[in-house]
């Protein structure tokens, strides 16, 4: 399988574009969904966030997209949420512009008004969250029937948050004969309902993790009194810089800013109840290192790429071993090490050990046992080894499957 862009079927001036910004090679998920996209075929893609999947939609999309006119977008990328969406915004901004097409984003926790000079203008490209997109369909703003390319990106995520029924009815209105590129980390339940229903014969495709690399990031059990976790979570960012703490509600997250501010830890909030402008400042200043400490509720589990996040900490329990996996890929992204630290009052000691089971860990210690460890480095660790999984087979479509590779650049992302 070719990893050289021009053997992919892009045209010179594009494979010359993505090599004056350092990209030369294509990830395996873009080797692998690009020729296919490139002539119209639905794809369907299963492959975990740092993948390149951006590219992998995207480029397709900028060559084949025509001029929309005015609120009639003729291609649409469904993202689960705010950051994702604005993320995918940038990067298709960055591959549509030299094809003189342009592109925009629909998400709430914005004004309306500035979208909908956008659409009055007419927009080649929408991205867009389900909820918002709807707003405007409903209100006769954004009409989707000449909609040609569909994108639905993190489907898994998107079943996750309760999207699927809304993202159901938004696709129903799109034309019948349109191209659909589904990627997901996982292909079955939910997902595996999307494929049969809104793609047709889709060339399918695997990226799974290399057997012979090791996941660096190490777990942590850690069992903390309930009014010692400020205090560990302190000295954990102290020890490992830039780090993403998890807290269940909104008003915890904001609460443990505060506090951990006033123990002299720079620590910013993000979560669904701030506005975007809010939620966009506090992760340019976590971005920036202004903020070592991101507090998040799980819309920061999926859909935010931050760099050399040091450390995550389950302030409090992720709702189920799903979610842990979900929060914990914020750090040791693309082969790099990181630490993932939850700390295990003794209200939660059945849930972590029921957790842990679920995730193929060692329990560790006697979870919910207050203060019976008080570091990570005491702990015994749990480093998992990443392992390869069968390729799922389905009738009307091609299979492939390729091992991962280590990130080479954000904009592959």
């Amino acid at each position: 399988m070719s990893s050289n862009f021009a053997d992919l079927g892009l045209p010179a001036p594009v494979v010359t574009a993505l090599a004056g910004r350092g990209i030369t090679e294509a990830f395996p998920i873009q080797s692998m969904a690009i020729p296919p996209g490139l002539t119209g075929k639905d794809v369907c893609g299963r492959a975990p966030t740092g993948s390149g999947k951006t590219l992998a939609f995207g480029l397709p999309l900028a060559l084949r997209v025509s001029r929309a006119r005015p609120g009639r977008p003729r291609a649409l990328v469904l993202a689960p949420t705010r950051e994702l969406a604005a993320q995918i915004h940038d990067e298709l901004r960055t591959l549509l512009t030299p094809q003189k097409r342009t592109v925009a984003s629909f998400y709430g926790g914005v004004s309306f008004i500035p979208q909908l000079k956008v659409l009055r203008r007419g927009v080649d490209v929408a991205v867009a969250c389900p909820g918002r997109l709807a707003d405007l369909v409903r209100r006769g703003n954004i009409v989707l029937d000449e909609v040609e390319i569909v994108v639905i990106d993190e489907a898994d995520r998107m079943a996750d948050m309760g999207f699927l029924p809304e993202v159901k009815r938004l696709l129903d209105q799109v034309r019948p004969d349109r191209q659909t590129l589904l990627f997901s980390a996982t292909l079955d339940g939910d997902v595996d309902v999307l494929i049969k229903r809104y793609q047709r014969s889709p060339e399918r495709f695997e990226v799974v993790p290399d057997e012979s690399e090791v996941d660096m990031t190490t777990h942590h059990f850690i069992d903390t009194r309930r009014e010692d976790r400020l205090t560990k979570t302190a000295e954990l960012v102290a020890k490992h810089g830039s780090t993403i703490v998890f807290c269940r509600t909104k008003h915890g997250a904001d609460r443990l800013a505060k506090q951990l501010q006033r123990a002299g830890v720079s620590a910013v909030p993000i979560h669904g109840g701030r506005s975007q402008s809010q939620r966009d400042r506090a992760l340019a200043t976590f971005t920036n290192g202004r903020a070592l400490a991101l507090v998040a509720t799980d819309v920061a589990a999926r859909g935010i790429h931050v760099d050399d996040v040091g450390c995550v900490v389950h302030f409090d329990l992720a709702g189920d071993h799903k979610d842990y996996v979900h929060r914990s890929g914020r750090t040791g992204r693309a082969g790099a090490e990181g630490v993932v630290v939850s700390l295990v009052t003794e209200a939660d000691g059945a849930k972590a050990r029921q957790m842990q089971k679920a995730l193929g860990m060692p329990v560790q210690g006697r979870p919910g046992r207050s203060g019976s460890s008080s570091a990570p480095s005491s702990d015994a660790p749990s480093r998992r080894r990443q392992r390869n999984r069968p390729a799922a087979k389905r009738p009307g479509g091609q299979q492939h499957r390729s091992q991962g590779q280590r990130s080479r650049s954000r904009a592959g992302r």
